[in-house]
Order: C-alpha cells, then sequence, then structure tokens
C-alpha cells in the first residue's frame, strides 16, 4: 500500500519512508515521488550513500534501469550541508548510512523540508537493520512494498543472500540477493533458486532482435558487395513495374 501525503503545504516539513526487501522497488518509488515534485517546480536533491555504486557512480538507478541525477554523501551529515535550498529531499539506500541519519531526517523536517528516505528495514538476517528501525518510528507517513519470492511467487519481504559471506554489508545485485518470502527465507545463505539468466535492467538484448540485426546486416553487405552495374539495371525494372 502506497502512504504518502495528498496535500503538499509550503514550509511544513515531514518524514516519508519507503521500505522493503530488495527487488521490491523502493528506489523506482522514490525516483516517482521526486519526479512529481519536480513536474510541481520544486527543488528536489536526491542523496545516495558514497559506498553503493553499483550501477553508477553519482545517478540514483533503480533495477530496472530508472535513473535520476543525484549526490553522494559519505556521511549522514554531509546531507545537512548538502541540500540546503531544497524543498524535497530523497535519500536513497538509508540503511549504508550511520545512525546520525535519524537526527538529520528531523532536521531536515523540522526546517520545512519533505524528506522521502528509502532503505531495506532488514538485513540478510531477517534482523532490523539500522537507522531504518528509528526512522521507520520518526515518520509521518510509511510504505512497506513487496518483491515475489524467487521460490514460492509468494508476496516477499526478505532478501536472501546467495552467496557465501558473513559480512553485513555487502552491495549487491542478482547474483548476490533474491526475494524471498517467510515461509521460503532460510538465514543467513542459502542456494539461489532463480534462473541465473534472469535480468532486471534494460540494457540486456533481445537475442531475437540480435539475429534479425545481424539478417540486416548481412544484406546490406550482400547490397553494397554488389556489382555497380546491375544497380542501374535493378532500377529500370523498378520503374517499369510502376509504370
Amino acid at each position: 500500500m502506497i502512504s504518502e501525503p495528498t496535500i503538499l503545504s509550503k514550509n511544513i516539513g515531514w518524514i516519508e519512508v519507503i521500505c522493503g526487501g530488495m527487488f521490491s522497488g523502493k528506489t523506482e518509488e522514490l525516483i516517482r515521488r521526486a519526479r512529481r515534485a519536480q513536474f510541481a517546480d520544486q527543488k528536489v536533491i536526491i542523496v545516495k550513500p558514497e559506498i553503493d555504486k553499483r550501477y553508477d557512480d553519482v545517478h540514483v538507478v533503480s533495477h530496472n534501469a530508472t535513473a535520476l541525477p543525484g549526490i553522494v554523501a559519505s556521511t549522514a551529515d554531509q546531507i545537512v550541508l548538502m541540500t540546503g535550498n531544497a524543498e524535497v529531499v530523497c535519500i536513497d539506500e538509508a540503511q549504508f548510512f550511520d545512525n546520525r541519519l535519524v537526527e538529520v531526517a528531523n532536521t531536515l523536517a523540522n526546517s520545512g523540508k519533505r524528506v522521502i528516505i528509502a532503505g531495506l528495514d532488514m538485513d540478510f538476517e531477517g534482523k532490523p537493520f539500522e537507522p531504518m528501525p528509528e526512522i521507520l518510528a520518526i515518520a509521518e507517513y510509511v510504505t512497506k512494498l513487496h518483491a515475489i519470492c524467487a521460490e514460492s511467487g509468494m508476496p516477499a519481504h526478505y532478501s536472501q543472500r546467495v552467496v557465501e559471506s558473513d559480512q553485513r554489508i555487502l552491495v549487491g545485485e542478482s547474483e548476490a540477493y533474491e526475494p524471498r518470502a517467510r515461509h521460503c527465507f532460510r538465514p543467513p545463505v542459502d542456494s539461489p533458486k532463480r534462473k541465473k539468466n534472469i535480468a532486471f535492467n534494460s540494457s540486456v538484448r533481445n537475442p531475437a532482435s540480435d539475429k534479425s540485426e545481424s539478417k540486416d546486416a548481412e544484406q546490406e553487405k550482400t547490397d553494397s558487395a554488389a556489382p555497380k552495374q546491375d544497380r542501374p539495371e535493378r532500377s529500370r525494372k523498378q520503374k517499369d513495374q510502376k509504370v
């Protein structure tokens, strides 16, 4: 269920949180809200943690390749300095920031800014992922999104790690995690259930399209290699047919 304010008052700040497991569409929803605010000519700044460079060093990018330009912060306190003239402050991958993010979010909201925060609410062991629990507590609006379980097809809100690692923070994509429902979640690490050839962005080419393009390229090579004296004769035949 999407929970966000429907009436936007100027000079009155608040906090919105978009949470859930991996591949549930958190960043995509953050970008959607940011774009709506931009269409209203509001000053929007999107912040991402320095550690997240999966798709781009600066742009905020969702798994389905939706993107907006952003700025990078290495600590939560830097966000206040970077967003002084913004009306709307969007913070992606909040779980990668330190616990100071709670105070930062309150400071921004108290100064009259709309603060939109997206992040994982649980880690790979199914435990609350700080600082998200405290941010959820102080937020006016909370949206919990679900992915689809790679094993059962049920709504999934756990992030199953499928590579061997005991590090709590392991920045990864579909090669390291997959969405799981409660009854399919096996922490800390489980074998992958999703097919490896599944892609989450639009940069993957369609093999059928590639074959078609290859045939067109071969035809063009054949035409260009034809003797020049044959080409006028072909054009005369076409004119005769039209007549």
